[in-house]
């Protein structure tokens, strides 16, 4: 198999002792053509010092404002040589032999847009995250995962086509971005890798998962877990992601869930738990669609 260039484009913003330890264990792969690319979003100098102290072979490129996960990335895109970018959350670290068998992937399998690599649960029992997905429930609008909490005994080692990657780690051919487009901004957090791999197939090309290669993944560790902003973006970028993705009786059961099933239940848990922050921040993200200016964001099935 031959060893193209692969661009490892991460993301970091106020994470300098995560992103080091993600860069650590970039640096024990053996895959032998990578560079790597750090996005800094806008972050104090204390936290991007150390990441170019220690890595000075890293390319940091630091933006004057905060840009989210796809801008972010998006200026990393703009920056790499790489025949294949490969995305991989600041809040991961990797497998030594992590890269080949996506690779080889791509150099085999022209129709192949995206893929990512299982994923478990860092400091877990080898808990499975994400082993491939069945898509999006049409009647909730949320996304199936396979092997998702199982023991990881080697059940998903199997690669195949999936519906969605998973953006704690995805890799693209470089030439896919002139033909489908960069990552969309729009969400500036959540959800946007899976319209990125709604775009791709809608172009003619497959996602896949790749069970022989592995990242673990320190879930929600850059915003966390319980954070006002992951509420409000959450339920901005659901509702959004329903909007662009889906049409007829998808999009209406997807909807209907939604505003009467999925949003009055967080908000009798947050109001049992006098949260009113929490109760802001998900009504501020469901008002953001009022607004005119978003009304008529792009749909791009209906």
């Amino acid at each position: 198999m031959s060893r193209p260039l692969v661009s490892i484009i991460s993301v970091n913003y106020k994470q300098a002792r995560v992103t080091c330890e993600m860069l650590a264990s970039v640096q024990r792969v053996t895959y032998p053509n990578v560079e790597v690319i750090v996005v800094d979003n806008a972050s104090p100098e204390e936290e991007v010092a150390p990441i170019q102290a220690q890595f000075p072979d890293v390319q940091v490129i630091r933006s004057a404002e905060n840009l989210g996960f796809a801008g972010g990335n998006n200026l990393g895109i703009a920056a790499a040589k790489g025949k294949y970018l490969l995305f991989l959350n600041n809040d991961t670290e990797v497998e030594p032999g992590f890269l080949e068998p996506l690779v080889e992937l791509f150099e085999t399998n022209p129709k192949a847009g995206i893929a990512s690599p299982k994923l478990i649960f860092f400091g877990t029992d080898n808990l499975i995250q994400y082993a491939g997905c069945g898509g999006i429930n049409p009647w909730t609008g949320r996304s199936v995962t396979y092997g998702h909490l199982e023991k990881d005994q080697g059940q998903h080692n199997a690669s195949s086509p999936t519906a969605l990657a998973h953006g704690a780690a995805m890799m693209v051919p470089m030439r896919l971005i002139k033909e489908v487009g960069l990552m969309p901004e729009l969400y500036f957090l959540y959800y946007e890798e899976l319209d990125w791999c709604e775009m791709i197939k809608r172009g003619g090309y497959e996602c896949h998962y790749v069970g022989d290669s592995t990242v673990y993944h320190k879930e929600s560790v850059s915003v966390g877990q319980g954070s006002v902003m992951r509420t409000y973006y959450m339920y901005r970028n659901r509702l959004l992601f329903i909007r662009r993705n889906s049409t007829g009786m998808r999009f209406w059961s997807g909807m209907l869930f939604f505003l009467f099933v999925a949003v009055p239940k967080q908000v009798a848990v947050h109001a049992l738990r006098l949260e009113q922050k929490y109760l802001s921040a998900l009504w501020r993200g469901l008002k953001w669609h009022l607004h005119p200016h978003n009304v008529h964001q792009n749909h791009y099935l209906r």
